[in-house]
């Protein structure tokens, strides 16, 4: 029983291994509208320059969620979810702001909004100031290495 239960779990393991795409050594394409290049993986690593959606890289390694890719003049680190496979032209950026791409994350567009405005009595005020504010990287490191919090990756 044991010796079937290893040969399965050892053949389960090959199939999942040989099933994962690498992209490495793969050209791919910037999805964002622009990406910071960073210097190693993780929030506040140094940034190195920035890439322009669809500006074509190639895939250095993988680490994680982040993937090093090589451009015509700039080598670093990008979010894994800021790269694609597909070719990506400009006719494709959006006009949507931060903000509306953020609300359409979450179910919402411009329009929903609104009509909850209107038919309800919700105050949106204490919403709208929130999200307004800003916090500089500079300023949020030095809170998180004060107070002895984890910088993340």
């Amino acid at each position: 029983m044991k010796r079937s239960m290893f040969f399965i779990l050892l053949l389960a393991a090959v199939i999942g291994g040989v099933s994962a795409q690498s992209l490495r050594g793969k050209t791919v394409y910037i999805a964002v509208k622009s990406v910071a290049v960073k210097s190693s993986t993780g929030f506040f690593a140094g940034n190195r320059g920035t890439l322009q959606m669809g500006a074509s890289v190639t895939v250095l390694q993988e680490k994680g969620k982040w993937v090093e890719i090589r451009s015509s003049n700039l080598t670093g680190w990008v979010a894994a979810s800021s790269v694609t496979t597909k070719r990506v032209t400009g006719s494709v950026v959006s006009t949507a702001s931060q903000r509306e791409v953020a609300m359409a994350g979450k179910g919402f567009n411009q329009e929903i909004e609104d009509a909850y405005k209107q038919n309800g009595e919700l105050d949106y005020a204490a919403i709208d100031a929130i999200e307004a504010q800003t916090v500089p990287v500079d300023e949020l490191k030095r809170f998180l290495e004060e107070g002895r919090l984890a910088l993340g990756e």
